[in-house]
């Protein structure tokens, strides 16, 4: 008879439910079959050195009592409509907000729509906003590991109590509408309106308002910000907004409010003429990436780079930015023109802000699962790119950023997305690829994205370990191959989802 496995064990233990006649005992919440598989293989495969210093990714909730509530909460959020699943309307959105008073009018926001890049821009304007003594409220999605993460007061994650309180405050005002629509509100459309109750609550004196998807139609859009900002356009979702930047740029161009002022990163030509159309429509001030503002210069730095943007109020030298990739160096030159936006540098005023401040808000951005470096010996990187621009500008980035001899790939998509293109993409800088799924519903089966895998990379170049746990193992046995100081290094990419599940596995919590 063989050894019980001691992983199995630890997953059978952590899914063990009560019986009805029984108590769950103090400060044991029982786990999901999946959830379980994501703890247990943790206490697997952590790092020699523990866990790096903390990054703004909240950890499940200390006191076992709020977090069973958050889970309560998270429960009742996805039992409504994910956020997979769309009505293009802003009727429902309009309505809840209505019934709470309109929170989203006692603030001004920045909000920011593209298809890469919104949530490190959405990160580097919040540290800007904050440096500069302002309160700040920040919106973004999805979550890498933490729901809580979304809705970040003064540059961080809400609180799970004041989350579960939020929720339970606005719960009632939700139960109102949703019996007085054909569709009851979304779990997007919840959170949204539970991020605008919080700033208001707060209160906030900006909120940096990342979209979900789109622009015209997305629950975000309920906001007048006078400050617009588009990160670069590429194919993505194009069964809901398009199959060409053109028609994309179309949805995403619906956030430029009368009277704003748009902040352009570099586009495809014909998404620039889209939205350029669209601001002069909306008697809109338009300021360009590599026109009004830019790049000036940047070079690799120990732990990130070293910058100098060129600003809408003038030029900022040696700006440190502790993220890699020439693509996080154009989100800062985006971010800071949008900041400045904000005070009418440029417009107003031709001053610019204060350079020591913005050097000291750059220094201490981060940006969870976007080129993170989460181990050593080997290196292990995680990268939420899951579209073929995102995959492009990350395997620029890691090229760039990280002298590999040999790099393995992890990756787990997502059944709706491009996987072919992101396989592509990738295709040139791993000299392997584990394919493997996360656990979600969505996730494109292990064996799947393996067909298109070994068409891209050939059949001897792919292994297929469909446990996420697994597939993190079997990549850095491969790294590990080439002995203890040959330079190889393991990238996990695919999915956001797929990096948080990686993330914890790792020992980030």
């Amino acid at each position: 008879m063989s050894e019980p496995d001691p992983f199995d064990e630890i997953v059978d233990a952590a899914t063990d439910l009560p019986s009805a006649d029984d108590a769950v005992p103090a400060g044991e919440t029982p786990s999901s079959p999946d959830q379980a598989v994501i703890e247990a293989g943790s206490r697997t495969l952590r790092t020699h050195g523990g866990p790096p210093p903390g990054d703004g990714v909240p950890a499940r909730p200390a006191d076992p009592e709020v977090d069973r509530a958050l889970r309560a909460v998270e429960q009742e959020l996805i039992g409504r409509w994910p956020e997979t699943r769309l009505d293009p309307s802003l009727v429902r959105m309009e309505a809840l907000l209505d019934v709470l008073g309109g929170p989203h009018r006692a603030y001004p926001s920045i909000h920011i729509t593209g298809t890469n890049g919104k949530t490190s821009t959405a990160r580097m304007v919040e540290a800007l906003l904050g440096a500069l003594e302002l309160r700040t409220g920040r919106y973004t999605s999805p979550h890498v590991q933490s729901i809580t993460e979304r809705i970040s007061l003064n540059g961080e994650p809400i609180e799970a109590e004041r989350f579960i309180e939020t929720y339970e405050e606005i719960k009632p005002f939700v139960g109102m509408v949703d019996k007085r629509q054909e569709h009851r509100l979304s779990f997007f459309e919840v959170l949204t309106g539970m991020a605008y109750a919080a700033f208001a609550d707060a209160p906030v004196d900006v909120a940096v308002v990342e979209v979900g998807m789109g622009g015209s139609w997305d629950a975000t859009n309920v906001i007048e910000a006078p400050v617009a900002v588009v990160t670069p356009i590429s194919l993505d979702h194009t069964d809901r907004l398009g199959s060409t930047p053109a028609e994309i740029a179309g949805e995403k161009a619906g956030i430029i409010k009368q009277g704003a002022t748009v902040i352009l990163a570099q586009q495809p030509v014909d998404a620039a003429q889209v939205m350029l159309k669209k601001a002069v429509g909306m008697d809109a001030t338009v300021a360009r990436e590599g026109m009004e503002f830019g790049v000036g210069s940047r070079e690799i730095a120990v732990g990130g780079q070293l910058l100098t943007l060129r600003g809408l109020g003038g030029d900022y030298e040696d700006v440190f930015l502790p993220l890699y990739g020439a693509h996080q160096a154009h989100n800062a030159a985006v971010a800071l023109a949008a900041v400045e936006a904000f005070f009418g540098v440029g417009a107003q005023q031709a001053q610019r802000l204060d350079i020591d401040v913005v050097r000291k808000a750059f220094a201490s951005v981060t940006s969870p699962g976007r080129l993170e470096v989460v181990r050593s010996s080997p290196t292990v990187v995680l990268d939420a790119a899951h579209n073929p621009g995102g995959a492009l500008a990350s395997a620029a980035g890691v090229t760039e950023a990280f002298s590999f001899s040999r790099l393995i790939g992890v990756v787990g998509a997502s059944g709706d997305k491009d996987v072919r293109g992101l396989l592509e993409a990738f295709e040139p800088i791993f000299a392997e690829v584990v394919i493997t799924q996360n656990s979600t519903p969505r996730a494109m089966s292990a064996d799947d994205l393996a067909a298109i895998a070994v068409e891209v990379f050939g059949d001897e170049r792919v292994v297929v370990e469909p446990r996420l746990d697994d597939a993190l193992e079997s990549a850095i046995t491969l790294a590990e191959e080439e002995g203890e100081y040959a330079g190889a290094g393991v990238l996990v990419t695919g999915s956001v989802i797929t990096v948080g599940e990686a993330r914890l596995l790792l020992g980030r919590r």
